[in-house]
């Protein structure tokens, strides 16, 4: 047996180089690079590696500013990638292998790849306990980093070299399952990372992992048939599997050949143009109008590629029809399965594909005239209701979010990629932004992740430089994860970022509202010396000075037109841009025939969170428990 003498940390740089995947015959190079931050945890390990190693295997090196936002850098960059390309994270040990837990649990819960390499304590415990460890009384063998395991789909720790033959491929098949994919983390020891091994040559040899497409089961897919041929009143939801399965055009297909409307989650939206004649635009909790209809009479549901979340379902209040049936299709059996659907395990583009075969094999004309006549009604009454929240109604003051909204969709397009994640910025993305093509829309809405939005930015402009980006960030957030413009500046990343000020975080403060407590700890103020409380004037910050601090061109933008005007310099320019916008916290966009379960305290004090509980229990009877 051939072997080449390396430490632990080169043999990681050099099987991460010689991974690749494959799907519909074309392959990718999968590990595109390398973040990380350097302490005495790495330093000596896997970033010796990366020094000598980098340049020779291609394999690029990345700083951030925060561990946490490599993890968010990684994550996009893989989503927009349609998961068969990911990024490796590095740490050093303790702190800075925590601050990486949060990324990774957004990445596992949006089934997104990304490979983290935290380093640990010293496997031999001669140092022990060495610096920023954390000694567990009784479990001797427990460090920090056991609190990946819940949120990473495969965990390991190496604990001696020849461990790793077995577990780096362990990883990577989980990563390049659609079914499975996640955070993988592997946990190395500082002084393993340095150890010197005799590694098998076959080890680093070039392997091909094929990115499977699985077929639906005949039985399954008859089952759907039947429920759509016999259905009258059938709704397809789109989420985010339908684009990583590239199956865009056979939901157009289907969606058209047999007049069934297709209604968009946060993953899923893009996947049909926003004009498109089938689609209804967003449902659920943030939804509009046309979905939200269509899916309170629907008699069939037919789920492809979404994990049903409670915003989709509206805490389990959208389906109204007592009669409804859900069909689930999704490479997943935990999904396929939710909501006691008729499965159908598959690939979408596969289940589509096959769907549109069999329908029309079996002389499916599909729904009646007056049902898309229905659906289209819904449609333009939507349309329309969009068009107006959009138009800035010259009213005296700030912007209102809607406006803002409207007048940088106008300008950047249905092409360029808007990036969100976290407030009320997301629900309104969701209805309001105009959307031309599946990969102009990047909300993280999965985990919902504070400061992931100006991460992802660089994610996104990695992974398709020449398409513009456009992140849309609320100031709370922005004041939560603003480090990675400096990496924007260092690395020459172009991108728009808009923060819209309004003082804090208005959603929350929206939310606590509807539950009857009065405004308490949301807005930025200072305390008020009589009452001890956060209620005194609004926090100053100058965020355009800030970001022109960190090297970015920084703008200030009151009025529509010094918005376009702002967004003409930020596209004309050769950096990142941030462009400040005041937004008046109390021009908001209300619901639309839908609702969310938010707990309202059963027993108070307050009128306003009495009056709140009976409403909530009253909204609590519409909640669908038999669809569990």
């Amino acid at each position: 047996m051939k072997t080449v003498r390396l430490t632990v940390g080169q043999a990681v740089v050099r099987f991460c180089a010689s991974q690749y995947v494959e799907r519909d015959g074309v392959e990718h190079r999968f590990i595109a690079g390398f973040w990380g931050i350097f302490g005495h945890g790495n330093v000596a390990g896997l970033g010796q590696a990366l020094e000598e190693l980098g340049d020779a295997e291609a394999m690029p090196f990345y700083k951030p500013q925060n561990e946490q936002a490599q993890v968010h850098i990684a994550t996009a960059f893989a989503k927009h990638h349609n998961r068969l390309q990911a990024y490796a994270c590095i740490s050093s040990v303790g702190p800075g292998a925590l601050n990486m837990i949060t990324g990774a649990a957004t990445a596992t819960v949006n089934r997104i790849p990304v490979l983290l390499f935290p380093s640990d304590y010293f496997a031999n415990r001669v140092p022990d306990p060495v610096l920023q460890q954390v000694e567990h009384p009784i479990e001797r063998d427990t460090s920090v980093n056991d609190a990946f395991r819940p949120v990473s789909r495969f965990f390991d720790r190496i604990s001696r070299p020849e461990q790793l033959l077995a577990s780096l491929p362990a990883a990577f098949r989980v990563l390049t399952d659609p079914a499975e994919t996640g955070a993988a983390t592997v946990s190395l020891p500082e002084d393993v990372q340095a150890e010197a091994f005799d590694w098998p040559v076959a080890f680093f040899e070039r392997r091909v992992w094929r990115v499977r497409r699985p077929l639906p089961e005949a039985a399954e897919l008859a089952d759907a048939v039947g429920l759509i041929k016999t259905a009258k009143a059938p709704v397809i939801v789109s989420g985010g599997g339908t684009i990583y399965s590239e199956a865009t055009g056979e939901l157009a297909e289907i969606a058209s050949r047999f007049g069934i409307p297709v209604v968009e989650t946060q993953a899923g939206k893009g996947a049909l143009a926003w004009d498109h004649p089938q689609n209804m635009g967003p449902a659920g909790t943030n939804g509009g109008v046309a979905a939200n209809r269509l899916l309170r009479d629907a008699d069939l549901v037919i789920g492809v590629g979404t994990r049903m979340g409670d915003f989709v379902t509206a805490s389990q209040t959208s389906f109204q029809n007592p009669a409804v049936a859900i069909v689930g299709i999704n490479v997943a059996p935990v999904d396929a399965h939710k909501m006691r659907a008729v499965p159908v395990v598959a690939d979408a583009r596969e289940a589509l594909r096959a769907l549109v075969s069999q329908l029309a094999a079996a002389g499916y004309a599909g729904t009646s005239a007056s049902y898309r006549e229905r659906a289209s009604r819904f449609k333009q009454e939507w349309d329309s209701i969009v068009s107006a929240l959009r138009t800035v109604n010259g009213a005296p003051g700030d912007l209102g979010q809607a406006e803002v909204i409207g007048v940088v969709n106008e300008v950047v397009g249905g092409h360029a990629a808007v990036i969100c994640a976290a407030g009320s910025l997301p629900g309104d993305l969701l209805r309001l932004w105009r959307v031309n093509d599946p990969k102009a829309y990047h909300v993280e809405y999965g985990f919902s992740c504070m400061g992931y939005e100006i991460a992802a930015g660089l994610g996104v402009r990695l992974a398709e430089p020449d398409r513009e980006v456009v992140v849309m960030v609320g100031d709370g957030s922005y004041l939560m994860m603003n480090s990675e413009i400096v990496t924007a500046v260092a690395e020459g990343l172009k991108l728009t970022i808009v923060v819209l000020d309004n003082h804090g975080f208005q959603c929350i403060l929206a939310l606590q509202r509807s539950v009857g407590v009065p405004d308490f700890g949301n807005e930025l103020r200072f305390r008020d010396k009589g009452t001890n409380r956060l209620t005194g004037p609004y926090v100053p910050v100058d965020f355009r000075l800030h970001a022109e601090a960190m090297g970015a061109l920084a703008l200030l933008a009151r009025t529509p037109d010094e918005l376009r005007d702002a967004l003409a310099k930020a596209r004309a320019a050769d950096r990142v841009s941030v462009i400040l916008v005041p937004t008046d916290p109390e021009k908001r966009v209300g619901g639309f025939d839908s609702w969310w379960d938010v707990p309202v305290a059963g027993a108070s004090q307050q009128d306003g969170v009495r009056r709140a509980r009976a409403g909530y229990d009253e909204a609590r009877v519409l909640q669908r428990t038999d669809l569990h």
